[in-house]
């Protein structure tokens, strides 16, 4: 019984780090959910703005490090920045970036 107990203890902790929000700084492309990674580019931008007002798409980031996507909770701060390759910081809560800054990425 304290062997069970003992495991759904360290079970419950080990989801509830899972669950916390990772905080940080990524570099990567303002892209559309349509095209994802594909879209991850500087000739994109006209393709990326169309598809999100046009065809009902969002606006996500796209890690250079991981090509891994991520839909952008502020879409209002990133529709300027389509098609940009930007540094974004925030915090990652499953597969949502909730952003705090927005820059133009350095060459």
């Amino acid at each position: 019984m304290k062997l069970r107990l003992s495991t759904a203890i360290a079970a419950t902790l080990f989801a509830g780090t899972l669950a916390m929000a990772a905080d940080g700084s990524w570099t990567g492309w303002i892209s559309d959910s349509q095209c994802g990674a594909k879209g991850a580019n500087e000739k994109a931008g006209d393709c990326t703005t169309k598809c999100v007002k046009e065809h009902g798409a969002k606006y996500v980031f796209v890690n250079d490090a991981d090509k891994k996507v991520y839909v952008v909770d502020a879409q209002d701060k990133v529709a300027e920045h389509a098609g940009h390759h930007v540094t974004v910081k925030g915090a990652v809560d499953g597969e949502t970036l909730k952003l705090t800054s927005i820059e133009m990425a350095g060459k």
